[in-house]
């Protein structure tokens, strides 16, 4: 195959790439480090390797191919990833449209009993993230999130015969249990599929169906709260709509869903070939199925993984808090039942444009720290509009409009899980360190609702403070996150003079296919020969590893 002009890198150094992995373990890196793990080099490799071994040889990534691979894996993943989150926001915002047709007064619900239905979700999303880590190294990822949908759609229909706080606590508990998985899985669908750069617009897109569903949820659940049903309460059919929908969903999901790109029925050879050279650049690898203990310990003492833990807890927070009372806040404006569910509908819109600005942003920044930092300053803003301004029907559309402000936050949590990907090598660490982030947004989401209490409305204020508080404290640690990303690149420069390599190395990864980074001088900045991409080597044991930050 002909190397395309301008395209990078260099014929030869894909020739010595090709070599490099058809004779791994035959040739090992003279670079390699002696302190990396036995196990890293034993007969156990990445499928990639496998595939490309199998065939015989590798190809060549043009813009022209990269062009064309990346739209089948777009065609084929954003729209189950998309409606799987839509379903799965839809299903957890149920709760939120329910109390505003009656689920509290006709459930006999009090004190913080609403509160504990909002949390327990998350209290079983904690409890299940170190099976849930092992499974998704060890198990297809299609088959997974097909058996997830599918059963966390029959609980939620349960929900319909639910009569009290007991049996709804019981089918919350195992709506929990069943979608703890879908987010570490989305995370790591697009670690396994897409390059840093591309990164944080996927993950921003299905992130942003929260939007979407502030938006059609709270249209459709304006049209079911008119219906009227001699069996069933309007809250109770809004249970039984959206529970038997995603039942009928994971059938979709187990059909088309792919495992792997390794193991994908809609790509031809040569493009399971180009799937894997567009992952070269990341250096974090595609599949094992593998569980290393040594990643395990590694990912437990990397403090990267307690910043990314540390964020998550800080927007989770308020997130719970808003996203399970927003409706009744709303409410307490002045606005009648209807009127509540319709006013969340600007709600959704914002979430939309800022979750998906915020990924285009950090996209052609090819940062996300300064624009977290940015997406930080609206809903400080909006909390101390809502504090400060007097709770009355005559303010009513400036406390909406605050309310509005604050509902710039959602973009924050997936530019968290994309920076986090994008910094994190490593088949079992990958899945360790997304289940610690995971952990940090349930117990974010266990505390915020129960700062919210029924009986502190209209004014909220415990809750409203406390949003306040976190938003404040996230700005700061993402400016120590920054600091910290930046202290390792020139750590990881000093190991690659020290293995006799330039100090700046090409991180094609965050590039356009075809581009050719330059330094400040307008140099071309040497090329990474010896590749370490598939060998599942951490972002620690690698020193061609480049922080983003």
């Amino acid at each position: 195959m002909s190397q395309e002009a301008g395209t990078s890198p260099s014929k030869n150094h894909q020739e010595d790439y090709v070599e490099s992995i058809e004779h791994h373990e035959e040739q090992p890196s003279k670079l390699q480090h002696k302190d990396r793990p036995a196990s890293n080099q034993g007969p156990k490799q990445d499928k990639a390797l496998q595939l490309i071994e199998d065939l015989g040889h590798s190809t060549i990534l043009t813009p022209e191919n990269n062009k064309r691979v990346l739209r089948k894996i777009d065609l084929r993943l954003l729209p189950i990833l998309l409606v799987i989150y839509f379903l799965q926001q839809l299903d957890k915002s149920t709760l939120s449209y329910a109390s505003v047709f009656g689920l509290t007064e006709k459930t006999h619900l009090h004190g913080n009993q609403y509160s504990w239905l909002g949390a327990v979700v998350y209290v079983a999303q904690l409890v299940f993230q170190p099976l849930v880590s092992y499974l998704l190294v060890k198990v297809p990822m299609g088959k997974f999130l097909a058996v997830s949908v599918l059963l966390w759609g029959i609980a939620l229909s349960c929900m319909t015969a639910a009569e009290n706080f007991t049996t709804l606590m019981v089918c919350r508990l195992f709506l929990g249990i069943f979608e703890a998985g879908l987010a570490p899985a989305f995370i790591a669908v697009t670690q396994m599929w897409y390059r840093r750069r591309e990164q944080p617009i996927r993950l921003g897109s299905w992130y942003a169906m929260n939007g979407v569903v502030n938006m059609f949820g709270s249209l459709i659940t304006y049209g079911l709260g008119h219906i009227s049903s001699p069996v069933f309460e309007s809250y109770q059919i809004i249970f039984l709509f959206f529970g038997l929908l995603t039942v009928a969903f994971s059938s979709v999901v187990l059909i088309f869903m792919p495992d792997s790109p390794i193991k994908s029925n809609f790509m031809s050879e040569e493009d399971k070939l180009v799937a894997i050279e567009r992952l070269r650049m990341n250096q974090q690898g595609m599949e094992t199925h593998e569980w290393k203990w040594e990643q395990v310990k590694e990912a437990f003492l990397d403090v990267k993984s307690w910043f990314w833990f540390a964020l998550m807890i800080s927007i989770s927070i308020p997130s719970g808090g808003i996203t399970t009372f927003g409706p009744l806040i709303i409410e307490d404006f002045g606005f009648n039942d209807l009127n509540t569910i319709l006013l969340n509908i600007p709600f959704g819109a914002i979430q939309l444009i800022a979750t998906m600005g915020g990924a285009w942003l950090a996209t052609t920044w090819q940062k996300k720290g300064p624009v977290l930092a940015l997406l930080c300053l609206p809903p400080i803003a909006g909390s101390v509009m809502i504090l400060k301004i007097t709770h009355t029907v005559s303010h009513k559309v400036p406390l909406l409009i605050g309310y509005y402000i604050i509902s710039v936050y959602p973009g924050i949590t997936p530019l968290i899980y994309s920076w986090s990907a994008a910094n994190t090598a490593g088949e079992t660490k990958k899945k360790v360190t997304t289940a610690i982030l995971y952990v940090g947004q349930c117990v974010g989401n266990i505390i915020g609702p129960n700062l919210y209490t029924t009986e502190q409305a209209p004014l909220y204020r415990r809750g409203l403070n406390s949003s306040l508080a976190m938003f404040c404290v996230l700005w700061l640690l993402i400016m120590l996150n920054m600091a910290w990303l930046s202290f390792l690149n020139k750590k990881q420069e000093k190991r690659r003079v020290a293995a006799g390599k330039s100090a700046k190395v090409i991180d094609h990864s965050m590039f356009a296919v075809g581009a050719v980074p330059t330094d400040k001088e307008g140099a071309p900045i040497e090329e990474v020969v010896d590749d370490n991409a598939f060998k599942d080597l951490t972002d620690f044991q690698n020193e061609d590893f480049v922080y983003v930050y």
